[in-house]
């Protein structure tokens, strides 16, 4: 790698696949790229493993003598960047020291901003960029497609309307244009310290809609709320399995003795939280199932109240398909009876897999259908 070109490499690395979500360089590994949720090597002449000056070279690289990016590296153990290969594709990065040595992981971010047509989102979300004020929670684990979903959201609002957006990013992925609305992207770490330090500025700047790009922490989860509850549509993430469980993460954060304040305040702000998971399709390619908890009458009481039985949240998402409300097991069950996915990967993603086992039958209603490529689902985040 001496004299090495980066961007080649990076190019030829993402041209193993059209699928490939993830770039690896690791210590002792050939570089590696992940398709479909699995890591496969790829083979360079004369790079049969990497070392640790290699992947410092890479990692300083990107760094591109960014002094604060460095500081916060050698003081934390990792740093958020953000990577481009000029005129081509961007990359969200996380550089981190393991056993001495650094490790470097590139997410690809999709060329362009999807929309919720072309990700084939359920109906109901159509109905987010209509909202004039609440939180809206995209939730799931990392590369689950959160980012994805809220950018489409956020392209759908720029387009219907005019008003100020604000993103509050770590790092700024998606670059969205003035089109109706005006948007303006601070990044932490060089447009501001702290998501917290930037909500609070956020409402000072006029904004009609703000999305953080994950609440982290008990302050920016409290000025989240106090944005919503003064007239602010407010959209971020959450590293939670279910919308249940986020609405316990939220209320755990804070101090026991506030929990019947924050619950009521929970459950006046909030409108949506949405769910992700994807799931490996039979044939190769990845879908995603959703998990959709809308704020009715009955499920913002039992949120202030508390969940008991006969009376949790996914028993209201699930009799509550009207109101454009559905689950996981529900959603993983319609997709192996269309024969998108095996038994084996609905048991092992269901949220119940003792009580969805008992639905399934000994075989999908459906035959296996050709995998369809033309889904943007797959390509999530």
């Amino acid at each position: 790698m001496k004299n090495f070109n980066l961007d080649a490499i990076l190019e030829a690395m993402l041209k193993m696949s059209d699928r490939v979500s993830d770039l690896n360089f690791s210590v002792g590994r050939q570089p590696q790229v992940e398709v479909d949720g699995q890591l496969a090597p790829v083979n360079f002449p004369g790079l049969p493993r990497l070392t640790p000056y290699q992947t410092e070279m890479i990692a300083m690289h990107m760094l591109r003598g960014d002094r604060e990016a460095t500081r916060t590296l050698i003081q934390n153990g990792s740093v958020d960047i953000s990577y481009s290969i000029p005129g081509k594709t961007r990359f969200r990065v996380n550089v981190f020291s393991q056993r001495g040595t650094y490790a470097i992981v590139l997410r690809v971010i999709p060329e362009g901003i999807p929309s919720l047509e072309a990700l084939k989102m359920p109906k109901e979300l159509f109905n987010v960029p209509k909202l004039k004020n609440g939180i809206v929670l995209v939730t799931g684990p990392t590369g689950s497609g959160k980012s994805t979903t809220l950018a489409a959201l956020i392209h759908q609002i720029n387009l219907e309307n005019a008003y100020h957006i604000l993103t509050i990013e770590d790092p700024v992925e998606y670059m969205h244009r003035h089109l109706k609305s005006t948007v303006n992207q601070r990044e932490v770490g060089s447009d501001t310290k702290t998501f917290a330090l930037a909500l609070r500025a956020a409402l000072r700047q006029a904004p009609k809609v703000i999305l953080i790009g994950e609440m982290r922490d008990v302050e920016t989860i409290e000025i989240a709320m106090e944005a919503a509850e003064t007239g602010h549509l407010v959209l971020s993430t959450l590293h939670t399995i279910d919308a249940a469980k986020t609405v316990d993460r939220i209320i755990g954060v804070f101090p026991k003795d506030q929990e019947p304040q924050i619950r009521t305040r929970l459950s006046q702000s909030f409108r949506y939280v949405v769910s992700q998971r994807l799931l490996p399709k039979v044939g190769g390619g990845r879908v995603a199932a959703l998990e959709i908890l809308k704020s009715t009458m009955r499920t913002r009481d039992y949120i202030v109240k508390g969940e008991s039985d006969g009376r949790s949240l996914t028993d209201a998402m699930h009799d509550g398909s009207v109101d454009g409300m559905q689950t996981f097991d529900d959603e993983i069950e319609k997709l192996w009876n269309a024969g998108v996915i095996s038994k084996e990967t609905a048991l092992a993603y269901a949220t119940n897999p003792t009580n969805l086992a008992l639905r399934m039958t000994d075989e999908p209603t459906s035959a296996p259908k050709p995998q369809d490529d033309s889904s943007m689902l797959s390509l999530l985040e």
